[in-house]
């Protein structure tokens, strides 16, 4: 055989094997977009008029479940409450979220969920479906990025861009349905990062700016007249900070937590979850487990509720004011459901509850602690004018959680757990 014959058969070879190639990704592909057109078809989507209530959350990893195993099952995330529990687009396709909007389609087409997390908002999605009427669809979806500041999350950025264009595709899909879609909150869950890298800005006014952005920028889409309210959670990875000591006076970490308590108690267009300090952390580090995601979700859904009732919004347990009583410190609190005790069980007991009282010099001089009605008292071993008293601001270097972790013991009867604080005393 020539040497052009054998070329001639090789080619021919070449173009068969190429032509079964290409007919095995078109089949393939075929084959995908039937089965996503019998996943929309097989679960019927409720009919009629309906109000969707869409409360996503926003922020960077914890919002986006980041490491918690999945203990939601999409299936009767769906069934057990008839369909009333959608995505962004009107469907049951959760669990396919990315940054990147083409990677996220190309997740949904191929159905890869490797990083398919538990949310806060799948619990707190359920609890509101028992809360309120069939003729109330819930949508929720997450939006944001891990490991990235609030400034890299603010209006201008790309997550921001994408957060409101899924918002648009909520608003779009729930019209094409005959439904009226308003974005009543935001679940907020951002912070560990501003905490950690030290940067330039202050973020209580950051976070406000956040705020009246996105409000703005929903109702544009919306068209709805209520201000958007966030839902807070509080992150408590302090000793994850390079610079964190404990007993330093000036602290930057601290101010961080300090924020969501000043806006939650000054700002009415801010509502509560809970901090994160009572739950397990995979590997005591950065992340909230499945069970503190589910746990945060119900809080969430507490606040989502007074908010969509038109009640006062839930500021949690907050202190509300600090007076020094020459070697005591009286801290006044906002208890949702008294009385105050010391759970020593669920988390586990740091020195004086987890409260301390730090003097300009950097030394800690809280002695004891005792409680009365709404009142906690923190004896000291000196005069307590000009210290900063606090609350959670403690813990084993780089630990998070319950056992290790910045802590405290604060919590009320039906345990929500006090945020971490820090205040001067006057």
């Amino acid at each position: 055989m020539q040497m052009s014959e054998k070329r001639i058969i090789f080619a021919k070879m070449l173009i068969m094997k190429n032509k079964k190639t290409i007919l095995g990704v078109a089949l393939l592909v075929l084959v995908i977009l039937i089965g996503l057109q019998f996943n929309r078809c097989s679960h019927v989507i409720p009919t009629g008029k309906k109000v969707v209530v869409c409360i996503p959350v926003y922020g960077q990893s914890l919002a986006l479940g980041e490491e918690a195993v999945r203990l939601t099952d999409f299936d009767e995330l769906r069934d057990n409450y008839a369909g009333r529990i959608l995505t962004q687009r009107m469907d049951y396709t959760f669990g396919y979220f990315d940054d990147i909007e083409w990677r996220e389609q190309l997740k949904r087409m191929i159905h890869y969920q490797k990083r398919s997390f538990e949310l806060s908002i799948y619990r707190m999605g359920e609890c509101l479906a028992q809360q309120l009427g069939e003729d109330t669809l819930i949508c929720i979806f997450p939006g944001g990025r891990g490991a990235t500041q609030i400034g890299n999350l603010n209006k201008g950025t790309k997550s921001y861009a994408k957060f409101l264009n899924d918002i648009e595709t909520a608003c779009k899909s729930a019209k094409d349905r005959g439904w009226t879609l308003y974005v009543p909150a935001i679940c907020w869950m951002q912070g560990e990062t501003d905490m950690t890298d030290y940067p330039d800005y202050n973020y209580k006014q950051m976070l406000q700016q956040w705020r009246k952005d996105i409000s703005k920028d929903i109702r544009a889409i919306t068209h709805q007249t209520q201000d958007i309210r966030l839902i807070c959670y509080q992150p408590n990875a302090l000793t994850r900070a390079d610079q964190f000591r404990e007993n330093n006076y000036e602290s930057h970490e601290v101010e961080v937590s300090q924020a969501f308590v000043e806006l939650l108690s000054e700002d009415s267009l801010f509502c509560a979850s809970g901090p994160t300090y009572p739950y397990d952390f995979v590997r005591e580090a950065i992340h909230i487990d499945g069970y503190g995601q589910q746990a945060i979700g119900k809080l969430a859904a507490q606040s989502a509720l007074g908010v969509i009732r038109n009640q006062a919004p839930f500021k949690g347990l907050i202190p509300l004011s600090v007076v020094s009583k020459e070697k005591d410190v009286q801290i006044v609190f906002n208890v949702p459901n008294p009385p105050l005790s010391f759970d020593t069980v669920q988390v586990s007991k740091p020195s004086c509850y987890g409260f301390s009282v730090v003097t300009p010099k950097g030394k800690n001089i809280a002695l004891s602690v005792s409680m009365e009605d709404d009142i906690v008292t923190v004896h000291c071993s000196e005069p307590v004018v000009g210290c900063k008293v606090r609350y959670a601001v403690n813990g084993e270097k780089s630990k998070s959680g319950r056992l290790k972790g910045p802590r405290g013991n604060l919590c009320d009867s039906q345990h929500h757990w006090c945020y971490q604080f820090g205040k001067i005393v006057k």
